[in-house]
């Protein structure tokens, strides 16, 4: 059973920053491509931010220029760093790690973006 761990979610004012983190087996780490995504109510899940094993990065067009993904191989964990948060933003932020046809997700955290 794989388990991505997800924390680092909560309630924060539009303006505001978050970062998520998300803790992933070394043997998933080392050669498995790490992303973010998220799903609001009623809305599709929906790709946010991506980083490969090389650190090559993609990002969905709503959050570029306020989001960075990131991964620390030490911790083996990847991160999302959140700022200028808007309520569009939110949503509960899933991690995922994906090579070839192995596909796994976390348990997800809520963020809320709210005055």
């Amino acid at each position: 059973q794989v388990q991505l761990v997800e924390s680092g979610g909560g309630l924060v004012q539009p303006g505001g920053s978050l970062r998520l983190s998300c803790r992933v087996p070394r043997n998933i780490f080392s050669r498995y491509t790490l992303a973010w995504y998220r799903q609001a109510p009623g809305n599709q899940r929906a790709l946010v931010a991506r980083i490969t094993t090389g650190g090559d990065t993609n990002y969905a067009d709503s959050v570029k220029g306020r989001f960075t993904v990131s991964r620390d191989s030490p911790k083996n964990t990847v991160y999302l760093q959140m700022n200028s948060l808007r309520p569009d933003d939110t949503a509960v932020y899933l991690c995922n790690a994906n090579w070839e046809r192995n596909n796994y997700w976390g348990q997800g955290t809520q963020v809320t973006v709210s005055s």
